[in-house]
This record gives structure tokens, sequence and C-alpha cells, in this order.
């Protein structure tokens, strides 16, 4: 370690009395034991051009829900930081940790998706978005798509959220986990996500290329809305496919301007915020991306989300945004690259010593 390392080493074993430098909380057990690798800043390419400062902000905002006591102290002096000395405190009191698993890693998109809709049911608005059914928790699986579609299980509950215009449009509000219902009256409904049936997520577009509908390469969420608005009665049994079934829940205290709720309960940043698997990723820690492909990034941002497809060291999913726009951008992420976490001095070499245990 240089000296500037050391001091903050010591520096961070006094923010923590009574706790042993190499402490740290039990990590889950993992299915594979992953390698670790300590990296230095300069390891790490296009660091110095980043806003470290945006990066700061977007960490703070979350950092103070992270529970351990040496979060908490990183977690302290980061809120006493200006944006100039961003880049010096990440690297003071972080060490950049590269953890593999043999799987490549990859990169996609999400974003929060807007969709036309109202309070009240009519001939156009005709799709329900509904809350969690309470028999939903206790039974596991529960009724599939399907079944909840072609049934009354739920009608005249008041279960329903809102109306919407558009099935397919819906089953991708269901896939991202949140999104926004837009009111004529130029208002909005944010909801996010409930609870779901406890089936499984079957793939619509794998469907379309086994019943020889497409290609592989010509399946796309465009392609697989313009398919089924053309052909609403297969479509709609298409659709029916995939026997899972998300519910959702209104979300009152977000202002119209902030980004929906990730899973540390907070507001998502675009482009800063990132889901990650936390069986290997603590939710809040900052993580340094090196993405390649379409618009290649190389920037800090800050692990506040999750996903049930995001499952590895090297997997993430980078929030872009909502509304349209962000969803054709996220929709063409599917990349390579590198993906390193920035973990607390102590934390860092704790890993390291017992991955060569």
């Amino acid at each position: 370690m240089g000296r500037r390392r050391i001091a903050a080493y010591l520096a961070m074993a006094l923010l923590l009395p009574g706790t042993a430098p190499w402490a740290q909380d039990t990590e889950p057990d993992l299915a594979e034991a992953p390698t670790v690798s300590v990296l230095d800043f300069d390891d790490l390419s296009g660091w110095a051009a980043d806003d470290h400062a945006a990066a700061l902000a977007t960490f703070t905002a979350t950092c103070g829900d992270m529970r351990a006591p040496d979060w908490i102290a990183v977690c302290n002096m980061a809120k006493t930081q200006t944006p100039d000395s961003a880049r010096t405190f990440f690297e003071l009191f972080f060490t950049p940790v590269l953890i593999q698993d043999g799987t490549p890693a990859l990169f996609t998109g999400y974003y929060e998706p807007e969709i036309e809709g109202a309070r009240q049911r009519s001939a156009r608005y005709r799709y329900p978005v509904y809350r969690m059914p309470p028999e939903a928790l206790e039974i596991r699986p529960w009724l599939s798509r399907a079944q909840i579609e072609q049934g009354d299980a739920l009608s005249g509950r008041g279960l329903e959220i809102a109306w919407v215009d558009d099935p397919v449009a819906l089953m991708f509000l269901q896939i991202q986990g949140s999104g926004r219902i837009l009111l004529r009256d130029g208002s909005h409904i944010r909801i996010g996500y409930g609870g779901d049936n406890g089936h499984p997520y079957a793939s619509i577009g794998q469907e379309m290329v086994r019943r020889g509908i497409y290609n592989a390469h010509q399946v796309s969420a465009k392609v697989i809305g313009n398919w089924v608005r053309r052909n609403p009665a297969q479509g709609a049994e298409l659709l029916r496919h995939n026997p899972s079934y998300v519910f959702f829940r209104e979300i009152r205290d977000v202002s119209p301007e902030a980004g929906p709720k990730g899973a540390m309960n907070r507001s998502l940043t675009a482009m800063r915020s990132l889901a990650i698997d936390p069986a290997y990723v603590p939710l809040g820690a900052p993580v340094w991306i090196e993405k390649t492909g379409f618009r290649g990034l190389r920037r800090l941002m800050v692990a506040q989300d999750t996903g049930s497809a995001i499952k590895g060291p090297q997997r993430a999913d980078v929030f872009v945004g909502s509304g349209p726009g962000a969803g054709k951008l996220a929709a063409r992420i599917k990349d390579e690259g590198r993906l390193v976490v920035l973990l607390p001095i102590q934390r860092a070499y704790a890993m390291l010593v017992e991955d060569n245990i």
C-alpha cells in the first residue's frame, strides 16, 4: 500500500473503535467460491476522466441505509465532502476489488416504462394493473397468468390500481417491475413491484422462435408488440405462454422528477444506479464499470438495485432512465466488460486474505 493508502487504513481504524481492522459482516454462502483480486485506481481504465462528484451524490443518497460499521464510517465521511474532493475521497477510503467466478461479464440495461392508462375501466382502458392478492403470498405457486386473465379470481375485489390499453406494454411493465401510468389529465401513477404469483418467467421471444414465427435475430420488444397487435387472438394466447405474473403497489412518496425506487427503497439515478447480485456486491457500494459495445461506459456507479436475472459477480443491469427513449436505449445494451466493486479498505483486504486461505 502507498503512503496515502496506509494513512487511510489507519484513519478507518480510528473511525471504528473496538473493531478489528479485518472485521467484516458474515457474507452469504455462495454456490461457487469466487476469486478475488485487489486492484489499484490506476488499473481502472478512464477513472480520472469520470464525474466523481455525480457518483458521490448518488452514493450518499443511499449509504445512510447501510448498517455495517465500516460502511457507516465511510458514509459519514462521504457526507462531509465537496464536489472537488470527491475523487480524493473515493481513492482514500476505498479499494477496487475484482471478483470473478469464471463467467464472462455481461451488462444489460433497464428503465422505467411509461404507459397510458386511467383510474377507471373503459372501452379503451380494459387491461387491469393489480395489487398483490393476499392469498398469493401463502399459496406458492399461485394461479398462472392464463388462469388469472381467463378466470375471475381477482375481479370485483378492488385490487385494480389502474387500467391500461395495451397488454404488451403491460407485460413489459411487469418484466421491468416498475413504471409510470400516464393519465389523460397530465398526472401519473407511479407503481413498483408488489409481488408475483410464484411461477418462473418464460420468454415470449424464445417461444416465437420455437413456433417458427421469427428467427432469433429478428426478435425484439418492438417486433413482439407489433405481432401481438396484428394478431390479437393469437397474441393473447402467446403472451399467456409466460406463466409468471407480477403485481404492483402504488408509490406516493416519490416526486415526479425523481427516479423509481430500487431495492434500497430509494430513488434510482439514471446512468449512475446499477442492479447487481447482492451475494457478491453489497447494496449501496460504489461500483466501477468498464462496458464495451453500444455507448461504451467507463463510469463509477452505485449498487442500488437487484433483479431476478442478475446473478454472479460480473453481471449487472444499468438503469438508464424513464420513458420510451430510455426503453430504446436499454434494449440495445447487451455488452461485455468488467465490473469492479469499491470496498472499504479493511473489508477489501479481508476478502483477499480469505480467498488465499
